[in-house]
């Protein structure tokens, strides 16, 4: 109920309304000594109206904020639309104290039946221990209590089958995350950034990717490590190719062996210009040490492999890419010219002094929450999914004025709670959400997850810097790779259709 403000409500002790004469004040006297009925008549109404509403249970409390409200020389009133469809009719118009924010975060909040601090996720078949994870979990074979999730058992009501595997799905079919559905395990943890969880071999802990590179003193101008020489794919063909175009090649490995000696292989290929990372599929994400062991040395890579290895690449130039065997010849020219152009040669390498790609930097920080530990916030995240569908009254939202206000939720990738953000109809633009964001961060001096995983050098200050915004529940390849909001449009209307929608977040 709209409550007016009367004219002489506004005048000051020594205004005048008409002549200036002292009779003419005694009226106005008179007025102001009745206007306390007034009040006191419109309070009466009021009750009248909000007992046809089923709300007078809520009177006293709307009294004393009315009175509040009149005791303050008659300010703006603060006035709340609430969604009606969202809070099932209870409440059309009336008075919140404080704003919507406020009522929003007590609104909106949930009492979930499982807290993971007392109750942590059990997943059942491996034996280890999580150090850190910002869900409780843990692994063991504890029959006494019924897990949440098992690896290598067969499929059961209320249990999530795992398969974990880092094999190609080339020589393992099973790991390839279409057949791994119809067989009936419900999470796949396997190379591929499609998989639920995703279980690479890169990491800023086993891999000092950062360290300096050394002078190139070997004669030849690259070296392979290739043992297995029945491989599905044609690296061993490659390697011919490279060799008849004059690519001097010392080959460590027992395919097309012709270098002797115990050696310590990153050791050994810091002294080479390039490195044959030829894996043993090309398969999508498949990246194995082979390839990051020659970013550690310094050495270019050379890559048969992955048909995405540029999303793996810590800068456009930092690698060769023989994509199909045609492709032997051209690059065996690239890697002529490079060996015989230090200015060029060194341009491959100038990510090693300047740093990474921010890309990069994300795809190896998700390394820094170990898979056992993503493991459990993926499961712990579907529970708290499945229970929230339950909750149908959330507002979510609420309106004062002509202005919306969103609750919209937060976290960073790789942790499990989320944090409020607010995002107002006026300014629902993708711009806004992320400024929200950050502002939000910033206000608790969030520290990024991957601080003390990555080298030193790659930390940065403590200015946090946005990369990725996507809505919970995509795949690391959506998130990192192809997922956008297509403008300011598409953003507004996802968050309108999408009732407390939640996000996550990558910093870099």
């Amino acid at each position: 109920m709209a409550i007016q403000r009367f004219p002489w409500a506004d005048e000051s002790p020594g205004s005048s309304i008409g002549s200036s004469s002292s009779i003419s004040n005694v009226p106005n006297r008179k007025w102001r000594n009745l206007f306390p009925l007034f009040v006191a008549l419109v309070f009466i109404i009021e009750i009248c109206f909000l007992g046809k509403l089923d709300v007078a249970e809520k009177a006293n409390s709307w009294a004393e904020t009315f009175y509040q409200f009149t005791a303050s020389s008659w300010p703006t009133p603060k006035v709340m639309l609430v969604d009606e469809a969202k809070l099932g009719g209870l409440v059309n118009e009336g008075f919140v104290p404080g704003g919507c924010e406020e009522w929003l975060e007590r609104e909106d909040s949930l009492q979930y039946s499982r807290d993971f601090r007392d109750e942590p996720i059990l997943v059942r078949g491996r034996d280890q221990t999580v150090k850190f994870c910002s869900v409780g979990c843990k692994f063991g074979n504890d029959h006494n209590k019924k897990p949440d999730a098992a690896f290598g058992m067969p499929p059961q009501a209320g249990i999530a089958s795992v398969l974990q595997s880092m094999e190609s799905a080339q020589y393992y079919p099973q790991n390839n995350i279409t057949l791994a559905r119809r067989k009936g395990y419900d999470v796949v943890m396997t190379t591929s950034l499609s998989s639920d969880v995703p279980v690479g071999y890169f990491s800023w802990a086993e891999y000092d990717i950062m360290a300096p590179v050394q002078p190139k003193t070997a004669d030849a101008v690259a070296a392979a490590f290739i043992s297995n020489c029945a491989a599905r794919n044609f690296r061993l063909q490659a390697l011919e190719a490279l060799e008849r175009a004059n690519i001097s090649i010392d080959s460590y490995g027992s395919c097309h062996h012709n270098k002797g000696g115990r050696v310590d292989k990153v050791e050994a290929l810091k002294r080479y210009k390039f490195s044959l990372a030829f894996e043993n599929s090309n398969e999508e994400d498949y990246v194995t040490e082979k390839f990051f062991q020659s970013l550690v040395a310094g050495s270019i890579p050379v890559v048969v492999g992955a048909p995405n290895i540029q999303d793996f690449a810590p800068s456009p130039t930092s690698l060769l890419h023989i994509k199909e065997l045609k492709d032997a010849e051209s690059v065996a020219k690239t890697m002529k010219y490079l060996a015989e152009n230090p200015i060029a040669y060194n341009a491959s390498l100038r990510w090693k002094f300047e740093g990474p790609s921010d890309a990069f930097k994300a795809l190896v920080d998700m390394a820094a929450v170990h898979s056992s530990c993503r493991l459990c916030i993926f499961l712990a995240t579907r529970i708290r999914e499945r229970e929230e569908r339950k909750f149908m009254k959330r507002p979510c939202k609420c309106t004062r004025g002509t202005e919306t206000v969103y609750h919209v939720y937060v976290r960073e990738r790789g942790r499990f709670e989320m944090d409020s953000v607010f995002l107002r109809s006026s300014e629902l633009s993708l711009q806004a959400f992320e400024s929200a964001v950050l502002a939000k961060f910033k206000s608790v001096k969030h520290v990024p997850i991957w601080k003390e995983e990555r080298p030193r050098v790659l930390r940065g200050g403590d200015e946090l810097k946005l990369h990725k915004v996507y809505p919970v529940g995509l795949t690391e390849r959506q998130a990192l790779y192809s997922f956008r909001f297509n403008g300011d449009t598409e953003f507004k209307n996802y968050i309108e259709s999408h009732p407390c929608a939640r996000f996550e977040v990558i910093f870099v």
